[in-house]
């Protein structure tokens, strides 16, 4: 199975899910915007619309969605609207891309029951749209905190 997050910069979100129980692979990339074939500084320039995600395929019998949507909710902030941290622009926006009916319905269900959990004072402003396009960053993205943290321990 697959999903698709987008909580900020892709490098931490993709390192955090990497640590799942059940999440078989990872990849970063660009999804939901309007630019054909996107490079890493296309999406810097503000011009495409995409955000910066994690795709994640997990093995569903080791780890559940709603598992992978706790992870989401946990490793950033989703009342930050376009940005995370010291990271701005739409390309950082909060957002859940659903690849079936059943993805969609349970993102919509956890937005609803974190919003309502009182954990924040301000709205939850995370978007949840269909999985479209996913355009895969360049080689030098994918895991980078991992290849940073192996090169420093060399």
């Amino acid at each position: 199975m697959k999903a698709t997050f987008g909580a900020g910069c892709f490098w931490n979100v993709e390192d955090a899910f990497r640590k799942i129980k059940g999440v078989i692979a990872t990849s970063v990339g660009y999804m939901g915007g309007h630019f054909q074939n996107p490079s890493y500084l296309d999406v810097l320039s503000r011009i495409t619309g995409h955000a910066e995600v994690v795709q994640i395929e997990y093995e569903p019998t080791k780890v559940s969605y709603e598992e992978l949507l706790e992870v989401f909710w946990s490793i950033h902030d989703p009342t930050q609207l376009n940005r995370q941290g010291p990271d701005r622009g739409e390309q950082y926006r909060s957002v859940i891309f659903y690849h079936n009916d059943e993805q969609e319905k349970l993102a919509r269900q956890s937005k609803q029951q974190l919003q309502q959990s009182g954990r924040y004072d301000k709205p939850i402003v995370t978007q949840i749209e269909s999985a479209i396009a996913y355009h895969l960053a360049d080689e030098s993205h994918q895991q980078y905190l991992e290849k940073k943290r192996h090169k420093s321990e060399i």
